[in-house]
Parts: C-alpha cells; sequence; structure tokens
C-alpha cells in the first residue's frame, strides 16, 4: 500500500451521487454557510480547502446532519432531505441520509472500551442487523484492506493515531455508504504517519469512493482529488478542476490562502 500521487483517472460513472443546493447554517443571527452548491458524480473525489473559519467542517458536518442546516437541499446516492421547514426532516429520511455517508473525523472517535473488532462490527450488529459471523467477516476484510490484519483484538489505547484513524475509516466503510466524508483526518496525525491514512484514501479513490475531503493536505488535494472546492467566509470562493485551482486560481482570495500555505 504504497503513497504515490498521481493523476487520477476521471470519473466514468455520471450518476450524480452528491447534489447540494442553496445550503445554508445560522447559528442565531450568525450565518456560517450561506448558499453552497455542489454536485459531484459517482467516484469523484472534490477537497475542500479553504482558511479556518471558512465553514468547510459545519458544511461537511450539515451533509449527514450531524449540524442541522438551516436552508437548502440535500440528496445523497437516494436519500434527499429538505432544510429550512418548521419541522426536521422525518426520523425515515434522515436515517437514509446518515446510512449512505461514512464520516472520518479528526479525532478518530473510536469506542476506547471496544476492541478493534468489536469497534467495527457493532455498527454492522446495530444498524444492518448483521449477525456476529457476518459482521467479523466484513470486519476481518476490512482490517487487511486498510493494512492492519493483524490489530483485530488490540485496543484503542494500543494503537499509534495513524492505525487508529485507519480503524475508523474501516469502521465507516463496514456500513457499505455510498459517499466517504472526511473531515481533516491527518490534521491530528504527525507528517509521516499522515502518509499512512493518505495512502488508504488514495486506494479508496482509485476504486471508486465517491468522496469528500476536508483537507490541509495540498499535495493530496492537487494530485488524487478530481476537483477542489475552495470555501471563504461561510460560502464557495472557486470550484474546479484540481490542476487548474492550484496553478491559476480565478479568485483573489483564493490566491492569496494558496500563497500563505504553499510558501510555508
Amino acid at each position: 500500500m504504497g503513497l504515490s500521487f498521481g493523476t487520477k483517472a476521471p470519473p466514468t460513472a455520471l450518476t450524480g451521487e452528491v447534489e447540494v443546493a442553496g445550503l445554508g447554517k445560522k447559528y442565531g443571527v450568525i450565518q456560517v454557510l450561506k448558499d453552497v452548491n455542489l454536485s459531484m458524480a459517482e467516484g469523484e473525489v472534490v477537497s475542500i480547502i479553504g482558511p479556518s473559519g471558512a465553514g468547510k467542517s459545519t458544511f461537511l458536518r450539515c451533509l449527514n446532519y450531524l449540524e442541522t442546516p438551516s436552508e437548502g437541499t440535500i440528496a445523497i446516492g437516494g436519500a434527499k432531505v429538505v432544510a429550512g421547514g418548521a419541522r426536521l426532516p422525518d426520523k425515515a429520511s434522515l436515517d437514509h441520509l446518515r446510512r449512505v455517508t461514512g464520516m472520518v473525523f479528526q479525532s478518530f472517535n473510536l469506542f476506547p472500551h471496544l476492541t478493534v473488532m468489536e469497534n467495527i462490527t457493532l455498527p454492522q450488529r446495530k444498524v444492518l442487523g448483521s449477525s456476529k459471523e457476518q459482521a467479523e467477516e466484513v470486519a476481518n476484510k476490512l482490517l487487511k484492506r486498510v493494512g492492519l490484519p493483524d490489530k483485530a483484538s488490540a485496543y484503542p489505547a494500543r494503537l499509534s493515531g495513524g492505525q487508529q484513524q485507519r480503524i475508523a475509516i474501516a469502521r465507516a466503510l463496514a456500513l457499505s455508504p455510498k459517499v466517504m466524508l472526511f473531515d481533516e483526518p491527518t490534521s491530528a496525525l504527525d507528517p509521516e504517519i499522515g502518509l499512512e491514512v493518505l495512502a488508504v484514501m488514495r486506494d479508496l479513490a482509485d476504486e471508486g469512493m465517491t468522496m469528500l475531503v476536508v483537507t490541509h493536505e495540498m499535495h493530496f488535494a492537487r494530485d488524487v482529488s478530481d476537483r477542489i472546492m475552495v470555501m471563504g467566509n461561510g460560502g464557495v470562493l472557486e470550484i474546479g478542476p484540481s490542476e487548474q485551482v492550484m496553478s491559476a486560481p480565478q479568485n483573489e482570495r483564493t490566491r492569496q490562502f494558496l500563497k500563505a500555505v504553499l510558501d510555508r
């Protein structure tokens, strides 16, 4: 499982896995997201970059209602919800939305009192109704996939940060999501350890997983993503092919941001 950043072939299935229209989020009178729009094809990888406070993580968390958006429409993998009404979307719609989106957080969020195997099998048994044997079979396959087949009986505290994040990816994949959401998955890791996680993400991209990634890893954004979405002040500054955004950004705020991060 090496890590080599090359040019990723464009997605071939144009079925529109993700459609976000007019998404907004307010905390009281403070508008933290405004009129965010995004359309993604199945198998596409989009990286979200931008300065701190731009609304990147809030946008990602709104997609599966970890944060409740104030307005807009979200459609992912056949699940569609409309925000902004007097009531939340019905439970069935929210369950469907969360079922088709897997999420990996910055802080791993593994259960410390459960083994790796238990962390991966518990969601399958609770959400999918899988038997213990079925769940363990899936878990073992996923542990091999993320390069940790010998860690099934380990507890999270005995693993490195990179290993814990790879387990978190395996846990999310165990529910067979249509779309994977990654919220700064390497920001809590040392750069060398973060490469292990990026290698798994690169493999997922090559296998055709639809992925939306909030990241500060500019090499990943440029070389693995199909497109880059740049956010600032709660909105979209620009979105376009990764190489074009990185080498010839159209927005002045994007140019300032990239100069700051690339000149470090």
